[in-house]
């Protein structure tokens, strides 16, 4: 299950993402927001988060205006490596590299095909098996 996220500025892409996502057969698990109201970013980034370190979900997706304050808001919770990504080639290497469980994006920076490419990538790259991305990961998870 992928947990899914945003707040008003990432509230277009997020259900974009939604409906690409269910239409490949994945299940989600949306934590809101769930209209252009005003919200603050904080408490979906955290909720994502929550989920992901729970094992409740494998992956996350978190979206703001620019992906920034929901990726510090997600990368808060203990476990959780987000990674802010606005094209394919840093979505494959934060996960082959950082093994990163959240993707952040920024709903008023990228378009819906880009965010589709992004997604596609962070989901489909698995972790290197080279002992120094395990070894660095451990140390991220350390400190």
């Amino acid at each position: 299950m992928i947990a899914i996220g945003s707040d008003h500025g990432g509230f277009t892409l997020k259900e974009e993402v939604k409906n690409y996502l269910a239409a490949k057969g994945y299940e989600l698990k949306d934590v809101g927001c769930y209209d252009l109201s005003s919200v603050d970013y904080p408490q979906f980034g955290h909720a994502v988060g929550k989920a992901v370190a729970s094992g409740e979900c494998e992956y996350g997706i978190v979206i703001c205006t620019t992906g920034i304050g929901i990726s510090i808001a997600a990368n808060k919770i203990p476990g959780v490596r987000c990674a802010l990504c606005s094209e394919v080639h840093s979505a494959r290497m934060t996960r082959e590299h950082n093994n990163a469980n959240v993707l952040a994006m920024g709903g008023g920076l990228i378009g819906p095909q880009m965010a589709f490419a992004i997604v596609d990538t962070f989901l489909n790259t698995e972790f290197s098996v080279e002992e120094k991305h395990h070894r660095r990961v451990d140390l991220l998870e350390k400190f």
